[in-house]
């Protein structure tokens, strides 16, 4: 089975595809198609993994979830109840973690270009830490700091000149990048130099850095580790810094399909922390606390969407069409990376398939494709599909496109299914329209 490896999925008595003990049909028809499907119980799993391995090894940390992958209140407060810290790259985001009532001191604000209104929730929140990207911003805060007598821990972010093996869309390591500044360049010791001037309002804590997104190998965080430890060698004796925490941001691979091989998530934190050691070790440095940043790799296995088919379509001695209820607006990742996935029918997932399949959006875009050449059993109007590791930037890059309200989100734990976002009406997507007359 194709999905015997996503937390708590099975095929019930009923021969129906289940998950976190709750038949999905049972979902669909409860609260619609499309509908994203968490389970929550994969979740805590992954972040209790991640935390259990810094503990083991005996390192200092903090596993902040990257929340870009999925930002709603529920999951921030499922993070919060696992002790996990938060990070945030938007006042959106922000906003959400406050109405959550995240713990403000575990809550780390990225991004390249925060503006002064975040920055100023940011301030008045009086979160853990801000991630400071460029020049710009060093200045502003500065600025916001000293007029309201408040200082902040800060990180410098700092590109390592490391490119990770991914999409060259989602690339964040290398040296020509709109994040951080640059290691090899000069920039990120001339922003340190800033920072440690601006001691009034800035308590410099440490750097980070984050070198791409669904990475299969340790190799690229090890070489930015080692390349950042080593430039901390060196700016011990020049600036006298000492760096008390690393951030190695995340970007931990998942499984879409057959063809991704991810490591366990506790292989890349073992890989990390030895070469941090290593170095330390080497040097007479302390081996600083190291935060990681993992966000796919805590919810994209564990989010489901169930859709129901609709028409079909034959191409003779080409293809066959299968449209469905949804598509690039709640899933667009196929068109805009080729992302790749898999899916069955909720109603028999173990029969064989009977043809393939390319599982088609409804959205007015010939390139609203889900799912090229997919094997199924034969498929009719009405049957429920389940498209498998949609929990990361599923919802997250939802749209409203051709006017199609957003789909609802559940999240399913020990046989019981909780809403946590309302499917949007035809009347909220009028909500801030204003007439003419």
């Amino acid at each position: 089975m194709a999905f015997e490896r996503y937390g708590t999925m099975k095929v019930n008595d009923k021969g129906h595809l289940e998950i976190g003990g709750v038949d999905t049909l049972k979902l669909a028809e409860s609260y619609g198609t499309p509908l994203y499907v968490y389970d929550v119980a994969l979740i805590r799993e992954r972040a209790r993994g991640f935390k259990k391995t810094f503990e083991e090894l005996g390192v200092k940390a903090q596993v902040a979830y990257a929340s870009k992958a999925f930002s709603a209140i529920a999951i921030y407060q499922l993070m919060a109840e696992e002790g996990m810290s938060l990070d945030v790259v938007s006042g959106g985001e922000l906003y959400t973690a406050i109405e959550a009532g995240y713990p403000k001191e575990r809550i780390h604000f990225h991004g390249n270009n925060k503006t002064r209104e975040e920055l100023v929730m940011a301030l008045d929140y009086e979160i853990g830490c801000i991630v400071l990207d460029n020049f710009y911003e060093i200045e502003l805060l500065t600025e916001l700091l000293r007029n309201r007598k408040q200082k902040i821990a800060v990180l410098v972010r700092v590109t390592p000149g490391i490119e990770a093996h991914t999409h060259d869309y989602i690339l964040t390591g290398q040296d020509d990048s709109k994040f951080g500044f640059g290691l090899t360049n000069g920039q990120a010791e001339e922003a340190i130099r800033q920072v440690l001037a601006a001691s009034d309002a800035f308590d410099l804590i440490g750097l980070h850095c984050h070198i791409g997104s669904q990475i299969f190998e340790t190799t690229g965080f090890v070489m930015a580790a080692h390349r950042i430890m080593e430039q901390l060698v060196t700016w011990h004796e020049s600036l006298g810094f000492d760096s008390k925490v690393l951030n190695l941001g995340g970007g931990f691979g998942v499984r879409y399909t057959e063809e991704d091989k991810p490591l366990e998530p506790a292989e890349y934190v073992r890989q990390i922390v030895a070469e941090i050691k290593k170095v330390a070790d080497g040097h007479g440095l302390a081996v600083p606390e190291i935060w990681i940043e993992p966000g796919r790799s805590l919810v994209g296995e564990a989010g489901t969407t169930l859709y129901q088919a609709g028409s079909r379509k034959e191409v003779p001695g080409v293809r066959q069409y299968l449209a469905v209820d949804g598509g690039m607006n709640d899933n667009i990742r196929p068109a805009l990376y080729e992302a790749h996935y898999e899916a069955v029918l909720a109603r028999r997932p173990l029969d064989k398939p009977e043809e393939t399949i390319s599982l088609a959006g409804k959205c007015c875009e010939s390139g609203d494709m889900l799912i090229w050449d997919l094997p199924l059993p034969k498929a009719a109007a009405g049957d429920y599909l389940a498209v498998f590791c949609t929990g990361a930037y599923g919802y997250a890059m939802a749209s409203n496109y051709n006017r199609i309200p957003r789909p609802a989100v559940v999240f399913v734990e020990n046989g019981e299914a909780k809403l946590v976002i309302k499917r949007e009406s035809y009347a909220d997507l009028i909500q801030n329209d204003l007439a003419l007359n």
